[in-house]
């Protein structure tokens, strides 16, 4: 059936691409020689896939037409720009911009990339902050609006404990842990930040603040001494920003077409004089790419494939672990539930037509339990084709270990690895209780019954018992970590303890193989599984649905628990603040 509707779909393409030629060579002498983009939010890797439909039928719910809806879809719309002569540039709009330091390395990559080719780029904000800064430092020309503002402020991080204020409030914490570097207890047991978890977070902010001024210096040209001298003194107006040397220009929105064709001030003088035509005719210089494409003689088409390409499954783990389906609320986090993904995980494996599996690790940890089931589902498909762990943002703890069972472990250079540890415990009320008035009485058969209960703290058995089973578990979690990555226990156990690493610092440890991107980590994955050429992606996830792309790029436990800091870790300029929990 296949190879008789595919041949009917590209000839309806081939017909509908003929009867558009005639409007569209009437139109290519006029095609514009800056195409505008606009980098807004966290677009995914690769775009959201929609239903396909007959090509003489539009689409709908897209976004505005110069979007960047995928940083593959820029990739490709920049390698075919950058091959057409008459296109001196683009425009890069950014607006509310809040990737992860991996995506914006792919977009300074791939801007750089374009000028390589001869192309102009130009960078244009109301206002942003570090993170869009970087971005605009790759682009031959930064431009704000008059209006506009530039947050360069460096990196603050903000770590929370809260021990003494549940203290008063008549609520005590009682948590076991193995690891002194296991921080997550840490917010509800002590009245202070400890010092090491400050030295924690000066690590990373000593990494992010470094590339920041290493970028800083090398985007505008400038000595490392002065990319400080500017953090120091941010944050900065537009017109403060322009004197001190960095951004090239102060421009309204409305002026962009004039700066662009070099006329400045004259052609906004004449447009004026001459009134709306001669605006008009100004803006006609100036598109987003769906009106690039709509003047060009031969655009790219593309063509429905007779033979279905081979894919690769995409398995994301997001969110804290948890057993059952997991699933988020509107207020609550983001929960990756262990029957959730290992259904997800057996689709992958049992589809034919799936090369190789890409596990996309977001989790800061969880469930101890829920852990090891996700890590049996990714050994088991990898027994059966290659399996490869990716992380940009963080894997951490339980989110770790899910990531041993694959073949290989990939993180960019700033993700969150490790955290290698164990904590379990609960919350006495029984004093919280007693201020409020309200009286409960336990009553029990039998010496641990009461083990769970939140109106007393823990028994000596009960503590014994505690001690006992956390450190069986952080045994078995070394066990884990030295047989996936060919260690001894021992050697693990001096990088555990609760220790976390950037990539960087994980792969020189040796608890990572890589620290690359997305992209190729996907070429790295049917690389192993011996497919040549192009392939697809199938997201799985959900109730035994697709999953949406979209959604990857951005009380006490009665159990073990494998966590990372949920000391509400907030570092200013990770992203917009982003928490790692």
């Amino acid at each position: 059936m296949r190879f008789l509707v595919l041949p009917l779909i590209n000839l309806l393409l081939l017909v509908r691409h003929l009867l558009g030629l005639p409007f569209r060579l009437l139109g290519a002498r006029s095609r514009p020689a800056y195409i505008r983009f606009r980098l807004t939010g966290d677009p995914p890797y690769r775009e959201q896939p929609r239903p396909r439909s007959l090509p003489f039928l539009g689409g709908q719910g897209r976004p505005e037409p110069a979007t960047v809806t995928s940083l593959e879809g820029f990739r490709k719309a920049l390698e075919l720009l950058a091959g057409d002569a008459q296109v001196k540039g683009i425009l890069v709009e950014l607006e509310d911009l809040a990737v992860p330091p991996a995506k914006r390395d792919v977009l300074v990559k791939l801007l750089g990339d374009f000028r390589a080719a001869g192309k102009r780029v130009v960078a244009w904000a109301v206002g942003t902050d570090n993170l869009g800064y970087q971005v605009m430092c790759a682009a031959d020309e930064a431009l704000l609006s008059p209006a506009g503002r530039l947050d360069l402020l460096g990196y603050a991080a903000e770590a929370v404990a809260v021990g003494e204020g549940l203290e008063k409030l008549g609520v005590r914490a009682h948590f076991f842990r193995r690891g002194e570097y296991k921080t997550a207890p840490e917010l509800f047991t002590l009245p202070h930040v400890s010092s090491i978890q400050r030295q924690v977070l000066e690590s990373f902010l000593d990494e992010r603040y470094v590339e920041l001024v290493d970028q800083l210096a090398r985007g505008r040209k400038r000595t490392p001494e002065q990319a400080r001298a500017w953090i120091d003194e941010g944050p900065y107006t537009a017109r403060r920003a322009l004197a001190a040397g960095l951004i090239d220009g102060v421009c309204d929105e409305a002026d962009l077409p004039a700066r662009l064709a070099g006329k400045g001030a004259e052609a906004k003088d004449a447009a004026e004089a001459k009134g709306k035509e001669a605006k008009d005719e100004e803006d006609e210089g100036l598109e987003p790419m769906p009106g690039y494409l709509a003047m060009l003689p031969w655009p790219p088409v593309r063509w429905r494939p007779l033979r279905p390409r081979p894919r690769l499954g995409v398995v994301p783990l997001s969110g804290m672990i948890v057993s059952g389906k997991g699933g988020s609320g509107v207020a609550g986090p983001e929960l990756a539930g262990s029957d959730t993904v290992v259904k997800a995980l057996r689709a992958a494996g049992r589809s034919r037509r799936v090369k190789a599996v890409l596990l996309y690790v977001s989790s800061s940890g969880g469930s101890a339990v829920a852990s090891e089931i996700i890590l049996e589902a990714v050994q088991r498909v990898a027994k059966k084709k290659p399996v490869i762990a990716f992380v940009d943002r963080v894997a951490a703890s339980g989110g770790y270990m899910a990531a041993l069972g694959a073949r290989e472990i990939w993180a960019t250079p700033h993700a969150i690895v490790g955290s290698i540890g164990v904590f379990v415990g609960k919350f006495d009320t029984s004093g919280l209780l007693e201020k409020l008035g309200v009286h409960r009485t336990l009553i029990t058969r039998g010496e641990n019954a009461g083990l769970y209960s939140s109106t007393r703290g823990f028994t000596e058995h009960e503590r014994a018992l505690m001690d006992a089973e956390v450190e069986e578990t952080y045994q078995a979690f070394l066990g884990h970590v030295a047989k996936a990555r060919g260690r001894t226990k021992e050697e693990i156990h001096a990088l555990g303890e609760g220790r976390v690493f950037s990539g960087t610092r994980a792969l020189a440890a040796g608890l990572v193989d890589r620290t690359e991107g997305f992209e190729e980590a996907c070429r790295r994955a049917m690389e192993l599984a011996k497919v040549p050429g192009r392939f697809e992606l199938q997201v799985y996830g959900g109730e035994g649905r697709r999953f949406s792309l979209l959604k990857l790029l951005l009380g006490g436990s009665h159990a073990a628990t494998y966590a990372f800091c949920p000391t509400a870790w907030n570092l200013e300029g990770f992203g917009r603040g982003e928490r790692f929990e």
